[in-house]
């Protein structure tokens, strides 16, 4: 009888995709479940972004071991940025693990969890990990139909302050644009309309293959192939979004008026501090220039409160931006003291219940920000995408200023039973508050 194999997937979308990858993979061998208590073999894709990323993957770890004891579960490994940066210490800590899988050999999935079978396993290449998945390899993707993700490079070469990814995923390396565009191809052949696309920082891409930046270049390219209709990008950095990639979405009517733009704080010395590169003035000014072309564009930012050193004068300078520049939709995060990164080891750390309280002072601001800034849409008539049909008969959707997972939904008064999940449709918006809007079909 084939043995089963469920892959758990935390953090972010990036880190599913190398989840999908690997269940490509073990479905060569094993029959995949999303259900672990019917699984023989549980793979646990880590993330260790910030301490509650790693307290979160910790947590699952255990969770799925439970299901080794009172479950049919056999077998459990530990995959991703966790297991990459403290492998050992997982298999030493955590003695259910029977198998630790590196981020630079996810291709090996399967050759780890065979082994693992017979004996406790570590598989982490030394050095920096070199993984890039291509369109030739096995993927088995968790989206629903109409939607993929679209990974078009691996690892960061930004080394900002705070942050583990360069040592945890490797240096920038982007994919191909012909290995991009045939993956979307297929993705497009199996009924995709909507892509993702994204890498560590998006707009780096080609640069280290080409020494320029190509990302309108393949913007274009995706455009053309028949079947997507959006197409969104994340993790956009602002010092390298050139006017070119400006024209390139204004131009091309599938890319979704949406950008995704980290800026992480609106201090010049804290992003100093950080190691991001530009200043403040000149991310405002590129916002100015996205809304001149676009003004109908949703623009999303995250930033970090209680950075080593943050004064509150240094806050409130963050505050002020934020209340002028308006953005649609802002994640906060309080500032999160990780080993071996040069923020973390500096001795003028914010006090944590202060890194708190400022982030719940900035989401109150957006809170009104956001509900202001959704009723341009009402009364106007806009494109959703259809996601769920809800008990009660009505429909719930996304306009293309909405990243599934991530920002609002449309909720829509009809019950009509003539729509389908993944369906298109005109809709006019009749009322908004901060996160949703809701509305009417028009005929």
């Amino acid at each position: 009888m084939t043995k089963k194999v469920a892959v758990v997937t935390l953090g972010c979308p990036k880190n599913q995709v190398d989840s999908e990858v690997m269940a490509g993979f073990l479905a060569q061998d094993y029959l995949v479940t999303e259900n672990p208590e019917e699984a023989d073999i549980i793979v646990v894709n880590t993330c260790t972004f910030i301490q509650s990323a790693k307290e979160e993957s910790i947590e699952t770890i255990l969770e799925m071991a439970g299901f080794k004891e009172f479950g049919s579960a056999q077998t459990l490994i530990a995959t991703g940025c966790l297991a990459q940066r403290y492998g050992s210490d997982l298999m030493q800590d955590i003695p259910e693990l029977d198998g630790v899988l590196g981020t630079g050999n996810i291709d090996e999935i399967t050759k780890i969890v065979q082994a693992a079978e017979g004996r406790r396993t570590t598989l982490i290449k030394p050095g920096v990990p070199d993984f890039l998945h291509d369109e030739t390899m096995p993927r088995k993707r968790s989206t629903p139909d109409y939607l993929a993700y679209v990974k078009i490079a691996e690892g960061c070469d930004n080394y900002c302050t705070y942050c583990v990814i360069p040592y945890v995923r490797g240096h920038f390396r982007s994919r191909s644009e012909e290995s991009v565009v045939r993956e979307v191809q297929e993705m497009a052949a199996q009924g995709v309309k909507e892509i993702m696309v994204m890498a560590q920082d998006t707009t780096r891409y080609g640069h280290d293959l080409q020494g320029e930046l190509r990302l309108p270049q393949l913007i274009r390219q995706l455009a053309r192939v028949e079947g997507i209709e959006w197409i969104r990008l994340m993790y956009c950095y602002p010092e390298r979004f050139t006017d070119e990639l400006i024209e390139t979405i204004r131009q091309e009517p599938k890319v979704c008026r949406y950008i995704d733009l980290p800026l992480q704080h609106a201090d010049n010395k804290i992003l100093k501090d950080m190691n991001r590169q530009g200043t403040i003035e000149q991310a405002e000014m590129l916002i100015r220039k996205l809304r001149s072309a676009m003004p109908d564009i949703t623009l999303r930012t995250t930033m970090i409160t209680g950075f080593p050193g943050e004064t509150e004068q240094e806050f409130q300078t963050l505050v002020n931006f934020i209340q002028r520049v308006q953005f649609d939709r802002l994640g906060v995060f309080p500032y999160s003291q990780e080993e071996n990164t040069p923020a973390g080891q500096r001795q003028d750390q914010v006090p944590p219940e202060v890194r708190e309280q400022r982030r719940e002072q900035i989401m109150q601001i957006q809170q009104e920000i956001s509900l202001d800034r959704q009723q341009r849409w009402v009364k106007r008539v806009v494109t959703v995408m259809l996601e769920q049909k809800l008990p009660d008969g009505r429909w719930m959707g996304r306009t293309e200023g909405d990243a599934p997972e991530i920002d609002g939904q449309v909720y829509i008064t009809d019950t009509q039973t003539s729509l389908h999940v993944g369906d298109m449709i005109k809709v006019r918006i009749l009322e908004a508050d901060s996160y949703d809007l809701i509305g009417e079909v028009v005929s």
